[in-house]
């Protein structure tokens, strides 16, 4: 596709050029496995040109009226919108997204780039009183300086510009590293729209690249000083730890475990179509899908026969056929992964009401009950179009086993009686969750973010500018300071 040749290279200082790396990353669709580009890989070296590009470009954005920056976001809109059908389309070859996923996805990168045109306005400074005579105390809030941004495979194109729009929008330089799998959604994309829309050159820069070639240069290179990086709580884990032991700040937007609860006083047909949408969407590669789904004995029998009967009907196919629910998992390897754990799960001593079978990276709907409860299935995430119907005996059951993982990212609860609903959400350790809807939400001015090992920080409206600025105190002093000698 001319789509994808036209945006096989790196990305540095506002130039367009091939990788000199030893070997290249070839971009797949994952449906048909025909290739779609190959990219020569960016070494260290050209690591470092982009950050380097990035501290220099930044020193004068900063420094751009912030109406100015504004401009910029208003036309990445404008193109966004432009292009729709295209990037659409996009979506569906690179990631296996379907339609619905691709307008999802789509309608909410909108939504960031709307936040983003605001935020180029937010930051606002504060004069604090002082104990000292004739002293004004100034606190400023300033770029960090230049941003690392990781983004994942699940949803590319939303998730790089969710980091890399407020953090341009913020007056820093930006460096983005897409997920090997989605290297034009995830990356080049990102970068011929904010070209387009204006940004100068060197802003924003693009290495595609990967781990084997380039080890750690992303996280320890001594220029970017916040890492936003966004994927599993594993590669998290050791990006904190780099992060933090170079003094860097780390966002990290990781897994998750979630639960969908059904309360005995739930409206069922409404939960159910609730718990499908939030498990099986995108074929379940979200770290906001629901899981596991709880139900309340008074009223699994019912909800457990709804749920499979409707699960029953989600066709698995072809991601650009608009009738498909459930596209492809992004390679071989995730659908090996979430066939092995079904099997497993049903060794041990788990019920399939529908077992799900493999062909290519097309992995068919599973649903499971009578796990034990030492599965290690009920603790872990899964990565795919795999549900788990749990049982409880009231309110605390539920919460029990609703917190009895290490993630802590969404959640649900549904109930005919919200503030009971309420009142249950606040005893589940997580970092969202939602009353009578699904799990999977994101609104660019509420915070985002989750607990445990889920996360750490937050992103989104006021958490934006907390995450790429810093705040300096400048103190003035109008009449004279005595000193002790």
């Amino acid at each position: 596709m001319s789509f994808f040749s036209d945006l096989d290279r790196q990305y540095i200082d506002g130039e367009w050029k091939p990788g000199s790396g030893s070997w290249d990353i070839i971009d797949f669709n994952p449906y048909d496995e025909t290739k779609l580009a190959s990219i020569t890989v960016a070494t260290a070296d050209e690591v470092d040109q982009a950050y380097r590009a990035a501290e220099r470009a930044q020193v004068a954005w900063a420094d751009t009226n912030p109406y100015a920056r504004r401009a910029v976001f208003e036309r990445a809109l404008r193109l966004v919108e432009e292009r729709e059908g295209e990037i659409s389309d996009a979506i569906v070859a690179e990631l296996g997204g379907t339609r619905l996923k691709a307008a999802f996805e789509l309608h909410l990168a909108k939504e960031f780039l709307r936040e983003a045109v605001q935020l180029s306005l937010r930051p606002e400074g504060r004069i604090i009183p002082s104990p000292v005579d004739g002293k004004e105390n100034r606190v400023y809030r300033v770029p960090v300086g230049v941003v690392g941004v990781i983004s994942p495979f699940n949803f590319p194109f939303l998730l790089s510009i969710k980091s890399v729009a407020p953090a341009l929008a913020l007056g820093n330089g930006v460096v983005l590293k897409p997920h090997q799998n989605t290297p034009v959604c995830g990356g080049t994309l990102v970068a011929k729209l904010f070209e387009d829309a204006g940004l100068p050159g060197g802003l924003l820069n693009v290495v595609v690249t990967d781990i084997a070639e380039i080890g750690d240069a992303l996280l320890t290179h001594p220029v970017p000083k916040v890492i936003s990086f966004t994927g599993s709580d594993k590669v998290g884990q050791h990006v904190a730890t780099v992060c933090a032991a170079n003094f860097k700040h780390a966002i990290l937007e990781l897994g998750g475990n979630s639960a969908l609860i059904v309360l005995d006083d739930a409206d069922v047909d409404y939960a159910v179509d609730a718990a499908v949408f939030s498990r099986y969407v995108h074929s379940g590669q979200v770290c906001m899908a629901a899981n596991r789904i709880l139900i309340d004995r008074s009223v699994e029998a019912e909800f457990t026969e709804k749920f499979v009967a409707k699960v029953a009907t989600l066709k698995t196919g072809d991601p650009a056929d608009p009738t498909t629910h459930i596209g492809p998992l992004i390679n071989n390897s995730q659908a090996e992964a979430v066939g092995s754990v079904v099997e497993q799960a049903v060794a041990a001593g788990a019920t399939a009401l529908l077992h799900g079978t493999t062909e290519g990276n097309l992995v068919s709907p599973s649903v499971l009950t009578d796990l034990p409860a030492d599965s290690p299935v009920l603790h872990q995430e899964i990565f795919g179009p795999v549900a788990l119907l749990i049982p409880f005996d009231g309110e605390e059951e539920a919460v029990r086993i609703a917190n009895d993982t290490p993630y802590g990212l969404s959640g649900a609860v549904h109930t005919g009686d919200v503030e009971r609903g309420v009142r249950l959400a606040k005893r589940i350790r997580t970092g969202m969750i939602h009353i009578n809807d699904g799990t999977v939400h994101d609104e660019p001015i509420v915070p985002f973010g989750g607990e445990k090992r889920s996360g750490l920080g937050r992103l989104n409206g006021d958490a934006m500018a907390d995450a790429f600025t810093t705040q300096q105190w400048i103190s003035i002093q109008h009449g004279r300071s005595g000193f002790p000698f």
